[in-house]
C-alpha cells in the first residue's frame, strides 16, 4: 500500500516531467479532494445518527467516580461546557492510556455531547492519541530550534534506545515552545533539556525506575535571574508524584 510520502513524490515526478514537456496537468488531489494527504479519517456516512449517551433511551455507560468529578470540574469553570472538551479528554486518557471509544463515550456522557464532537477534538489536537499507544509518552521537539542543536539525531536517538518496548510512545513533535532549552523533550508532560545522545539512556532508565526524569536539566527546576523565584528544590511535577 503506498504512504502518504509516496504519493507526494509520484505527484512531484509528474508535475517535474510535465513542465519539461510543456504540458498543464490539473492540480493532484487525494481521494478525500485535498492537494495534500490530509491525516483525518473519512467520515463514515452510513453510521446512526450521533446520540448523547444515557439521553433519550440511549444506553449510560459507567463512568469512574473520579473521572466524572474531574470533568465536572473542568465544566464548571466555562459558561459553554463545550469549552471543557480539552480538559475532559486528557483527563479521560490520563484514565484509560488513550481516547478510546469507551472513553471518548464516558466524556460524552458527563458532557452531554455526542462522542462524535469529541472525536472530532481528539483527532486534531497531537497530544491527545486516538489509537493505542505505550503509557509513558516521550516528545522530541524538532522543530527549527531544537533540529538546529540536533533534535533530529536526538529523536533517532531516543527511538532507537526505546525500540520496541509497548510502554514507551516516541514522536516528534513539531513544536512545545521552549526553544531556550533547544534540544529539549517532553517526557510525560516534564520539559526537559538541553538534551544530549549522552543523556538518552539515562532519561530512559528514569522513566523504567519512575524516578524523577533528569531533574538537573528540568525547565522547572531551572534557577531565573529572580533569587526569590525558584530553586532547585522546585516541587514535583505531578506525573513525578507532585501535588
Amino acid at each position: 500500500m503506498s504512504t502518504p510520502e509516496d504519493l507526494i513524490h509520484v505527484a512531484e515526478e509528474l508535475e517535474v516531467r510535465s513542465a519539461e514537456a510543456g504540458v498543464r496537468l490539473p492540480v493532484t488531489r487525494f481521494a478525500h479532494g485535498s492537494r495534500v494527504p490530509g491525516w483525518d479519517r473519512a467520515a463514515d456516512l452510513e453510521k446512526d445518527p450521533a446520540e448523547i449517551p444515557g439521553v433519550g433511551g440511549s444506553p449510560s455507560p459507567e463512568v469512574p467516580a473520579d473521572l466524572r468529578a474531574e470533568i465536572e470540574a473542568h465544566m464548571a469553570k466555562y459558561p459553554d461546557r463545550r469549552s471543557a472538551a480539552l480538559p475532559a479528554l486528557a483527563a479521560a486518557q490520563r484514565v484509560h492510556g488513550w481516547c478510546s471509544p469507551q472513553a471518548l463515550e464516558q466524556v460524552a456522557c458527563v458532557m452531554q455531547v455526542t462522542p462524535a464532537y469529541l472525536d472530532s477534538v481528539a483527532t486534531f489536537y497531537d497530544m491527545l492519541d486516538t489509537t493505542p499507544v505505550g503509557r509513558h509518552s516521550v516528545y522530541v521537539c524538532t522543530n527549527i530550534s531544537c533540529s538546529l542543536c540536533g533534535a533530529d539525531e536526538l529523536y533517532e536517538a531516543v527511538r532507537a534506545a526505546a525500540g520496541d518496548d509497548a510502554e514507551f510512545n516516541v514522536r516528534a513533535f513539531e513544536c512545545l515552545g521552549a526553544c531556550d532549552i533547544a534540544p529539549m523533550a517532553s517526557v510525560d508532560g516534564v520539559y526537559v533539556g538541553p538534551l544530549s545522545i549522552d543523556d538518552v539512556p539515562q532519561l530512559l532508565e528514569d522513566v523504567r525506575a519512575g524516578r524523577p526524569v533528569l531533574p538537573e536539566k528540568q525547565l522547572a527546576r531551572r534557577l531565573v535571574a529572580d533569587p526569590h523565584a525558584n530553586s532547585q528544590e522546585f516541587p514535583l511535577h505531578p506525573a513525578e508524584g507532585g501535588a
